[in-house]
């Protein structure tokens, strides 16, 4: 995961957010006010509470939720699924939750407006359990009653003011505006840093998105970044490589098969390298597959399996008729195997979560069978620049990599779209094929490159039978210098 180089001397705070601090140059400005603005339902108050619960839990920073909107029971109920206890912070005087209840129909403008009695009920919060953190959610009910635009701006300024001079690092929520970040189009001039989220919807696929606006005094990342939303809460992820510098190794791993290993010239392929087998139906992608997984876990190295055709029972089923016994490995937690359609979700969807199941089980083998089924839900580019983002991930992790691809019955591989996205990318593709000489199925195999590694250079007939893939006269099979 790529991080931005922080040069700034400015203290920083973390926000709790998986992958939000490698963005922000190491988290919030420390004792100033951030704007989290953004429409409806884009995860703002979450991320709020978030950091605030992070910061308690992690850091033993305590906080304050002010809320102009939900009732602490719809809070903390609303955030009881994501394991966030917020009884037993209060209870333990660590986390304090103060809400303000303001009706538009009640208010009357006549004389001078202020928030003096919000300042007294936020510092007497603040000062009760020594708060370092504090959070304003939404920012706009507080105004909802003044249509004086020179009493917004400068309550609004003396506000701000007031959260740095108490020096607490403050978290404040809006809702995004119609020709501006937020409806009053006031607070973003004077925040130190400002982050919109946004929630969109194309081609019926929902996806959040998260852009550091401004962040005075640091450098930060400036492109759109999706975020995830699930049980564990909000998690972001860099995805844009800025530079090439993975690292690599002399160090040869087996495919599972040692007829295949037979056919590179070091008789396996180097770690942490990438492979990409391609193939019509039925030409035996998915047991190349399973002979990766296999001999990941037989080396006692965890595997992520990503299937997007067959379910894990069925998956486990289809390989032990080829003598390739996985559900032991499932039973031990060395396979993982996460299956799903590829519409459940977007491409940088699958993206994060892929990232985040590598988080969790910390394999060293990731297979994905088969990409082409991204097809469905994005264009070529698309689907290339998330299989780029996808290697990098893997690549800067030494993570060994296998990807099958199902192509379709032309002569030229090449006109395939996931094929054209990937071939040029991967350490090593292997093709997979089916031929009808004189009635006959013949199944035959092809390196057609190996970074590195010299390899045979003409196609390999096998067949499959009850015990695996079988390679016809593999004795005679010399690897070639040169690749």
């Amino acid at each position: 995961m790529p991080k931005i180089q922080q040069k700034s001397s400015i203290p920083k705070t973390k926000t709790g957010i998986s992958g939000l601090d490698e963005i922000c140059g190491g988290g919030f400005p420390k004792g100033r006010p951030t704007l989290i603005c953004g429409s409806a339902g884009c995860g703002k108050t979450l991320l709020a509470t978030q950091f605030l619960v992070k910061g308690i839990t992690e850091r033993n920073e305590p906080g304050v939720f002010m809320s102009f909107e939900e009732s602490m029971d719809d809070l903390t109920q609303n955030v009881s699924s994501l394991g966030f206890d917020l009884d037993k912070l209060i209870r333990e005087k660590k986390l304090k939750i103060d809400q303000v209840r303001v009706e538009k129909s009640e208010i009357e403008e006549t004389g001078e407006y202020d928030l003096e009695g919000i300042f007294i009920r936020l510092n007497y919060a603040i000062d009760s359990i020594g708060a370092k953190n504090v959070v304003l959610d939404t920012i706009e009910s507080l105004f909802s009653g003044i249509e004086n635009t020179a009493v917004l701006r400068s309550e609004i300024h003396r506000l701000f003011q007031w959260l740095k001079k108490k020096g607490v690092t403050a978290i404040i929520t809006g809702e995004r505006g119609e020709s501006s970040l937020t409806r009053q189009g006031l607070e973003e001039y004077v925040s130190d840093c400002v982050i919109l989220l946004d929630f969109r919807v194309i081609d019926q696929i929902a996806t959040r998105r998260l852009r550091i606006v401004k962040y005075r005094g640091s450098t930060h990342g400036t492109n759109e970044y999706p975020f995830l939303i699930d049980e564990y809460g909000i998690s972001v992820i860099p995805i844009t490589s800025l530079k090439l510098e993975h690292k690599s190794t002399d160090e040869i791993l087996s495919t599972g098969l040692p007829a295949l290993d037979n056919l590179f010239a070091k008789r396996g392929l180097f770690r942490g390298g990438s492979t990409l087998v391609t193939g019509t139906a039925g030409t035996a992608k998915t047991i190349i597959g399973g002979y990766f997984a296999q001999s990941s876990c037989r080396r006692k190295e965890p595997v992520l399996y990503f299937s997007f055709e067959e379910s894990p029972d069925q998956l486990l089923r289809n390989l032990l008729s080829v003598n390739i016994n996985l559900k032991p490995y499932v039973k031990s937690k060395l396979l993982t195997i996460h299956a799903s359609r590829p519409s459940l979700q977007g491409l940088e969807m699958h993206l994060l979560l892929l990232h985040r199941l590598i988080g969790q089980h910390q394999p060293k083998t990731v297979i994905i069978d088969p990409i082409s089924s991204l097809i469905s839900i994005g264009s070529n580019s698309e689907v290339r620049a998330m299989l780029v983002r996808l290697m990098d991930l893997l690549k800067g992790n030494q993570i060994n990599a296998l990807f099958t691809s199902l192509t379709h019955q032309e002569k030229d591989e090449f006109k395939d779209a996931t094929v054209d996205a990937v071939s040029s990318l991967a350490d090593t593709w292997i093709n997979m094929s089916n031929e009808d000489v004189n009635g006959l199925r013949v199944r035959n195999l092809l390196v057609y490159k190996s970074r590195g590694m010299g390899h045979f250079n003409n196609s390999c007939s096998f067949k499959i039978t009850d015990k695996g893939i079988s390679f016809l006269s593999a004795n005679s099979i010399q690897p070639v210098s040169g690749s």
